[in-house]
């Protein structure tokens, strides 16, 4: 996408545009969260696009028992995790949790323990980094901590964990906070694509622009890529110029204000 048509002000996202919204995709980290915390105003948000009929699904790198908590308790409509390992969606009527995964069981469980090596050559080659806090909850992927519980790591450490993820042959994604490295072809966008379909029979390859995704960093870009409405928080311009597929629009507030302000955009539209 060009310079001029990426991080254009959020109100150069039409009112016809908005209106036609049916499905927020939102990333969770420095996009529905400000400094490590969902503030208050991101979470009423949630709730007042559900309210108006507008679902609200969180796609995030987050771990798998992180997302079952999401899918029953915050305000949204499903959940896709761990970069595009799975979706869940709770169905509250029925009292049911709906678990999709893109590898079966039998490889997700031969992934975790080449990944449980994996872990401890990066923490050899890699000093100052960390398994992430929020490992014993995943399922399919492994995160490593660059800042958000350790000091921040120099941009070339952060790049050598993921040349130790690629040189083991496992895909790696950096995030705000950690790099995500797994084994399998799955991303957040083909897992995107699928809960769209199942959930809200929705076929995103037709017919994107009934949802809208907001993210905030560079494993972002794919979904800012695809989505004709890709929208970047404030903390997105951070990395204005070193991203190829960049967000087309952008709030003015960074974080959860940001998903706020995304959120009045598309209510004043309703």
């Amino acid at each position: 996408m060009a310079e001029s048509t990426t991080f254009l002000p959020l109100e150069n996202f039409t009112p016809e545009a908005r209106r036609a919204t049916r499905v927020v995709l939102t990333d969770i980290d420095d996009t529905l969260t400000t400094n490590g915390r969902l503030p208050a105003v991101a979470y009423a948000a949630m709730e007042r696009l559900q309210d108006v009929g507008c679902a609200v699904v969180p796609v995030t790198g987050r771990p798998a028992g992180w997302c079952d908590q999401i899918a029953r308790m915050w305000p949204v409509d499903g959940v896709v995790g761990e970069n595009g390992a799975f979706y869940f969606h709770y169905d509250a009527a029925a009292r049911k949790m709906r678990r999709v995964y893109a590898q079966p069981d039998a490889e997700r469980e031969k992934n975790r323990m080449q990944l449980r090596q994996l872990g401890q050559v990066i923490l050899r080659e890699v000093p100052g980094a960390a398994i992430s806090a929020d490992q014993f909850a995943r399922e399919v992927d492994l995160a490593i901590d660059f800042c958000e519980d350790v000091e921040p790591l120099p941009a070339d450490e952060i790049n050598r964990i993921v040349q130790l993820f690629e040189a083991a042959g496992a895909t790696a994604k950096i995030s705000s906070i950690h790099v995500n490295g797994w084994f399998g072809s799955h991303d957040k966008l083909t897992m995107t694509k699928r809960i769209l379909h199942d959930i809200f029979a929705l076929d995103a390859d037709i017919r994107n622009e009934d949802a809208v995704f907001i993210g905030d960093s560079p494993n972002d870009a794919p979904m800012w890529s695809f989505f004709t409405n890709g929208i970047g928080v404030a903390n997105a311009l951070a990395y204005r110029g070193q991203i190829a597929d960049a967000p087309r629009y952008v709030t003015s507030q960074a974080g959860g204000a940001g998903f706020a302000e995304l959120a009045d955009a598309l209510l004043a539209a309703k």
